[in-house]
């Protein structure tokens, strides 16, 4: 049974991650229509983890296919147990067995290895697919995907068509690192993922660190914001943000004007790359504590 609109926002809080308005609306349209979701967004803003935080809500088990360049049909769908097949070959030629027996014997599902996409429609309880950075593949590997979601059935020519048990959730991001198709823009549900204002950045950062007091969080997000709108080359997103707050919680920082020393040098946590390190000198951050604490 789909989660009523104004409980999903709830539930998916209570695993940890923070929903806003739209997002939760996104999600429970999915559910309702049966539609797969596509997020898009920059990296680092918690698209995957909307898929994480969506199977933990239902209890289902998470598949992902981790896409990129050159990801084809056997790797996202299924392969033969070449190996294994060859063996029983073997063995069954020893057996004195007809080509024909062999060929019927070892394609069969005893030798089929599922991959993502085939077993996303063989589960007897829906899963939740995570099909993450779909935007990496490639146009052919995209309308393959989409033929994949418009039916929810696949053809193995050595044993016919599957058609799914259960229809799964189903999540794509992207980071639009390339313009994704019409006809999957038409396919799916749509909703693009920011980067979290001040407060629910603040509370983000509460519900997943342990030791960080209201203020401090408060605190670590004013400034997260303040440094992503200067000149750098990646901007720093939520999973950068939670790992410097554990930091500062586990330095025992309770304000970030008390150290801005200790504040500068650990945003290693942050700033990814040598030029922004070298952008973000000590004086600027001291000057954005100054603005933010």
């Amino acid at each position: 049974m789909p989660l009523a609109r104004e409980d999903i926002a709830s539930r998916l809080a209570e695993v940890g991650y923070i929903a806003d308005r739209d997002l939760a609306t996104a999600l429970w349209m999915m559910d309702f229509l049966k539609r797969p979701l596509l997020l898009e967004g920059q990296a680092g803003v918690g698209k995957t983890e909307v898929a994480k935080a969506l199977a933990a809500v239902h209890g289902a088990e998470l598949i992902r296919l981790q896409c990129y360049e050159g990801l084809d049909q056997n790797a996202a769908l299924y392969e033969w147990n070449y190996q294994r097949q060859l063996l029983a070959i073997k063995a069954r030629e020893g057996a004195g067995e007809s080509a024909e027996r062999i060929e019927e014997q070892i394609f069969s599902e005893k030798y089929l290895l599922e991959r993502p996409l085939l077993a996303a429609i063989r589960r007897t309880e829906a899963p939740v697919l995570l099909v993450d950075e779909v935007d990496r593949a490639d146009e052919e590997f995209e309308a393959f995907l989409l033929e994949l979601l418009s039916d929810y059935q696949v053809s193995i020519p050595e044993l016919g068509t599957i058609s799914a048990v259960t229809i799964p959730r189903v999540v794509l991001t992207s980071n639009n690192t390339r313009e994704l198709s019409d006809a999957l823009r038409r396919r799916c549900l749509y909703h693009y993922v920011d980067f979290p204002d001040v407060d629910r950045e603040a509370a983000i950062i509460l519900a997943r660190t342990l030791g960080v007091a209201s203020s401090l969080a408060a605190q670590i997000a004013r400034l997260v914001a303040a440094i992503r709108k200067e000149d750098l080359r990646k901007a720093p997103g939520v999973a950068e943000t939670l790992d410097w707050a554990g930091t500062l919680a586990g330095l025992a920082i309770e304000d970030l004007r008390q150290s801005p020393e200790i504040v500068h040098d650990t945003l290693i946590c942050l700033l990814k790359t040598h030029e922004d390190r070298a952008r973000l000198t000590r004086e600027t951050t001291q000057r954005l504590i100054g603005k933010v604490a």
